[in-house]
């Protein structure tokens, strides 16, 4: 496996982050529009909100993958808890290790805060990111409902 470089992201990542993101949502067929993107940056960058974002370099220092995640108090403990809400790596470095140092390292950072969990959800047909989560930890049998607005 080769070695992987997890840093949170930076003003100057701001290219970096957009290609994958933009990468991310196309994979999604989802539709994010340039404000929402725009505003979802500056509240990475802002030190006050509760939004990050890991970037995750390879060797050759090319950006690979991020996780954007979310803190939110949590109801049945002080301690806040960990939304990996968006996970991706590019697809030419799939199977080198940055979807799960990005994992490792978004639990270190956690355990470092005093967090209480970090957790995330995916398709249950997304069978190769799966085989991942399930080497990283057990499934849990929760089930999810969405209302739209």
């Amino acid at each position: 496996m080769r070695t992987i470089e997890i840093r949170p992201a930076k003003a100057t990542d701001a290219r970096d982050w957009l290609s994958l993101w933009r990468g991310y949502c196309a994979e999604l067929d989802g539709r994010v529009s340039d404000e929402a993107t725009n505003g979802l940056w500056q509240r990475i960058l802002s030190p006050g909100e509760s939004i990050g974002s890991l970037l995750a370099f390879s060797p050759e220092c090319e950006p690979v993958g991020f996780a954007n995640y979310v803190l939110h108090p949590h109801t049945w403990s002080l301690r806040p808890a960990c939304y990996l809400e968006d996970l991706f790596v590019a697809p030419a470095a799939r199977g080198e290790g940055a979807g799960r140092a990005l994992i490792e390292a978004l639990v270190t950072l956690g355990r470092e805060h005093g967090w209480r969990r970090v957790y995330w959800h995916t398709h249950e047909n997304n069978e190769r990111a799966r085989i991942l989560y399930d080497r990283l930890t057990k499934r849990t049998d929760y089930v999810r409902y969405d209302i739209e607005f």
